[in-house]
């Protein structure tokens, strides 16, 4: 047992090989053949090897043929995993092969092998997977009857093994990535650690040989931000001046003691180029796998984001038709996507459609088309443990579920209000809380009416935020607010500050309008503290990391959406 880089593997030498082997029986106790589809989990430091030198990680092998019936090994620039395949006309070796240069770096790595028939992917430190379809299929009846499964080598003394490795799992029946990734620590993404080779108390020096545990070692340190690195692991940082504690936990400060924190500036963190002009942007979270935003592109393509290194990357490109919103929604474990489609498709069908999650390719399915008449916008919720969707068509309105009708169905008796009356171009509707209050903003686009034209200044008006009177059991108007063709609102809150940010998109002269953060301040109600450049502002959301809070608006006028960085102190 070794430890490098403040982490403990086993090293396997051919200078003094070992034989870690055991009968296959231990594991496939109750059926001889072995599972079609499975997942093979695998840390490892790999040295340097020599051009064309092949290492084997793992192999199973038939001992009474002495005949390779699976393997994985690893060689300079391929990862390669072995199966034995047979017919009536006999039997061959097939071997699938993924390039990984980057596995010989004498680094730290986690690999997860998927296998499902003739889908073949390889996931390295939670990355993106490389997808192979092989031409041969991983065997449905591979029998292991009499079979040995042997640890950093093929039996024989040629390719054994070099490295240190600290994790080997075999999981049947499921591709494991989202039960690893994502990872703070993606090069030690753990599913199953050996006792012997878990965490330290104490990091004696790199390469040194453990002989028995060691006392701890905890320091913290004070004053500015110190590094945070491998060799800082699982050390503290108290910041005095915000009064937070932190651990270095992978290559960032996590908080472990917050500090109330208080929204000081907004700044530009990262320019996201969309396919088109984005009219709709949905972000959420994949438990296991990570923070997603999906644009709704004007043009004939939209786009879901995956949350990679502190930035959104390309992630999934989804064919719409003048896609006006996104609708994530969830119904017990099964993932769903809506997207509102405004335009018909290639034959002149107007269908939005609904898609579903898939945790093996780690991608969103088509799963339903539904007809609908230039859809703007899907909502998702529950009644009585019922599931429902609503949409709003634009045009040819049929009987379906309304506003009403949803009050009626969850016997909310207080909702006496006669929309039409108080709203001018209604665009969006937000609805928070703030402690015990219950506020409902309406964002008011222009004022317009059948006896006038729409003039510039129709554009600049008031949008209002009402707040739920319990006694009259109706919503009574709280406050205006001056806003430019609003489109969107959006609340969310800041250590123990509450904000509003509006969508300000046309001004009756220029789309260039500054959108406004107010912040809830009492009794004066909501008060402007930030304006933010804008162009063609369409859609606000916010969400959290555990690098911070943020901000993301999306362009109706451009193809480029912006991510802000709310920066606290």
């Amino acid at each position: 047992m070794v430890q490098a880089e403040g982490v403990r593997g086993l090293q396997f030498s051919a200078a003094e090989p070992r034989a870690v082997s055991f009968p296959a029986s231990r594991i496939f106790s109750s059926c001889d053949l072995f599972p079609e589809e499975f997942s093979i989990i695998v840390t490892l430091r790999v040295p340097d090897l020599p051009p064309k030198k092949n290492e084997y990680l793992l192999s199973l092998v038939a001992e009474e043929r002495d005949t390779l019936l699976l393997g994985l090994r690893v060689s300079p620039t391929q990862l390669h995993f072995l199966f034995l395949s047979e017919d009536l006309a006999g039997a061959w070796q097939t071997r699938v092969s993924f390039r990984s240069p980057s596995l010989v770096d004498s680094q730290w790595h986690t690999l997860i092998l998927a296998v499902s028939q003739g889908s073949f992917s390889l996931t390295t430190d939670c990355g993106l997977p490389v997808d192979i379809m092989a031409d041969v299929p991983f065997p449905a009846t591979l029998s292991v009857r009499g079979a040995r499964f042997f640890v950093g080598s093929r039996k024989r003394t040629k390719g054994l093994f070099t490295g240190l490795m600290r994790q080997l799992v075999l999981l049947p029946g499921s591709d494991a990535t989202p039960r690893l990734c994502p990872s703070r620590n993606a090069q030690l993404a753990e599913l199953s650690i050996p006792r012997m080779l878990q965490r330290l108390t104490e990091k004696p020096d790199d390469n040194e040989v453990l002989k028995y545990p060691y006392d701890a070692d905890m320091k913290v340190t004070l004053g500015s931000r110190p590094p945070c690195t491998k060799a800082e692991g699982s050390q503290f940082w108290f910041d005095a001046a915000r009064r937070g504690l932190y651990l270095c936990a992978g290559s960032e400060w996590v908080s472990v003691l917050a500090a109330k924190a208080k929204l000081d500036y907004v700044e530009e963190h990262q320019r996201l180029h969309t396919n088109s002009e984005t009219l709709g942007i949905e972000v959420f979270a994949i438990p296991g796998v990570g923070l997603f935003a999906a644009t709704a592109n004007r043009k004939a393509r939209s786009a879901i984001y995956k949350w990679t290194d502190g930035k959104f990357v390309p992630y999934q490109n989804i064919a719409t038709h003048q896609a006006q919103s996104w609708r994530h929604f969830t119904i017990g474990k099964k993932i769903f996507l809506a997207v509102a489609n405004f335009g018909p498709n290639e034959r002149g069908q107007e269908f939005s459609v609904i898609y579903k999650w898939n945790p093996r390719k780690l991608k969103f399915t088509l799963y339903q088309r539904i007809a609908t008449h230039s859809a703007r916008d899907w909502e998702a919720f529950v009644v009585d443990g019922e599931h429902f969707l609503v949409v709003a068509n634009h045009r040819e309105v049929r009987p379906s579920l309304t506003c009403e009708a949803f009050v009626d169905a969850v016997e909310t008796p207080w909702w006496s209000l006669e929309l039409s009356d108080w709203t001018f171009g209604a665009a969006d509707w937000e609805v928070f809380h703030i402690g015990e209050r219950v506020f409902l903003a309406v964002a008011n686009s222009h004022s317009y009416n059948v006896e006038m034209h729409v003039q510039n200044d129709s554009y600049i008006l008031s949008s209002v935020i009402y707040e739920l009177n319990v006694t009259a059991q109706t919503f009574v108007k709280f406050q205006d607010i001056p806003t430019c063709s609003a489109l969107d609102w959006e609340f969310f809150s800041v250590g123990e500050d509450h904000f509003l940010v509006v969508a300000n998109s046309f001004d009756g002269n220029s789309f260039s309008v500054n959108s406004i953060i107010y912040r809830w301040q009492g009794y004066e109600g909501f008060v402007a503290v930030h304006r933010l450049p804008t162009f063609g502002c369409r859609d606000w959301e916010a969400f959290n990391t555990t690098a911070g809070s943020y901000l993301i608006y999306s362009s109706a006028k451009e193809p480029l959406s912006r991510v802000l960085r709310l920066r606290t102190g």
